[in-house]
């Protein structure tokens, strides 16, 4: 049985070789050939490249929000001008939060950002100095840690006042989100039904009539991306898909082309002993190799282009090992598909005949 094993195994590994150098002999055609795979790998690892890339993004931006913490806002997410992201007041840098009578009475006092800290008060502590925005004076009694960006945009670059000066400033009809802290993960959920009821009665939603207004955690916002971009993801999959088809029928031309050149070669291999078996092998292993080889060079031009968002964003970088082992095996696919038929040309040369083609 080993022995059987072993002969497999070198014949495999002997039409390899043989598979790597026809394409090292045919360069122009093989890099033209290996181009069509390429670019159908490259659209579908770039795009799901960037995807996660984005969805890094989001999560490093909602992370802000902190443990058990959703937000609650009278509009949804992913439309246009999507509402601006606010960090949680609770990680104070320095200074403090607003006092109970802060609210109340409706004072002048201001949190800042760090990057409106960094425009306003590059050398000095901010903390009880004043500030002046919209024609009114404001004395600062905190700033906010850092919570850099998401999507692109900065958390840090914001200024927040009392609820209540900020209704006397600037009217009641606006819009406001709402953060709200569960105790734990698991009332995390209760919290959510409470806040929904209180604001549907505060609001006067009536029973069976759907929420008014929109709430959205960590989760909840990676499915409203998800779904937002689904779309996008089956389009981009489908070209890709026409893509990789019309790249298998270009492999198919060059084989069969190839089949018709090595004709006086292949019959040499039948004189000398070789058999359909080891015919039928070589090609398509020649098939698989070209289509493999433009498979790597798709995927890691599609990871490398996605990542650019990455730098863009200033997020970790994405390698969606998922779709490079799907990259893989469809390339697999598409090698063994269209290089069956060209194989069993070859392999069905009459061997008398194959010498005598010239």
């Amino acid at each position: 049985m080993s022995q059987v094993i072993e002969t497999i195994m070198h014949e495999v590994r002997e039409s390899f070789i043989m598979a790597l150098v026809a394409l090292r002999v045919n360069k122009l055609r093989s890099i033209l050939t290996l181009l069509g795979i390429a670019v159908g790998v490259f659209s579908i690892i770039g795009v799901m490249t960037g995807m996660g890339v984005l969805i890094n993004s989001i999560e490093s931006g909602l992370s802000q929000l902190g443990a058990n913490t959703f937000q609650v806002q009278r509009m949804p997410n992913f439309r246009s001008g999507n509402p601006a992201e606010r960090a949680k007041l609770r990680n104070i840098s320095d200074g403090r939060l607003f006092t109970l009578d802060e609210y109340t009475s409706g004072k002048k006092v201001a949190i800042l950002g760090t990057q409106v800290v960094k425009k306003i008060f590059p050398k000095i502590d901010p903390v009880g100095q004043s500030i002046r925005f919209d024609g009114e004076e404001y004395r600062v009694i905190g700033t906010i840690e850092p919570k850099g960006g998401i999507l692109g945009g900065n958390m840090d670059n914001f200024i927040a006042i009392p609820l209540t000066t900020f209704f006397d400033e600037y009217g009641k009809d606006r819009d406001i989100h709402i953060m709200v802290e569960a105790l734990s993960r698991e009332t995390f959920d209760d919290c959510i039904e409470q806040v929904r009821g209180i604001l549907r009665t505060a609001r006067h939603v009536a029973p069976g009539v759907e929420d008014d207004f929109y709430y959205f955690s960590n989760d909840s916002m990676i499915e409203q991306f998800n779904d937002f971009i689904k779309y996008t993801r089956l389009g981009i999959l489908l070209i890709s898909t026409i893509a990789l088809i019309a790249a298998g029928v270009g492999i198919m031309n060059i084989m069969l082309v190839s089949v018709t050149e090595r004709t006086r070669e292949i019959g040499i291999r039948k004189a000398i002993g070789a058999k359909k078996t080891n015919i039928l092998a070589q090609f398509i292993l020649e098939a698989v190799v070209l289509s493999e080889l433009g498979g790597l060079i798709g995927i890691l031009l599609g990871i490398s282009a996605g990542n650019i968002l990455a730098i863009v964003f200033e997020v970790r970088p994405v390698i969606p090992w998922d779709w490079v082992t799907i990259g893989f095996v469809a390339c697999s696919l598409i090698g063994i598909t269209f290089g069956v038929y060209p194989a069993w040309k070859a392999s069905s040369l009459d061997p008398i005949e194959s010498l005598r083609y010239e």
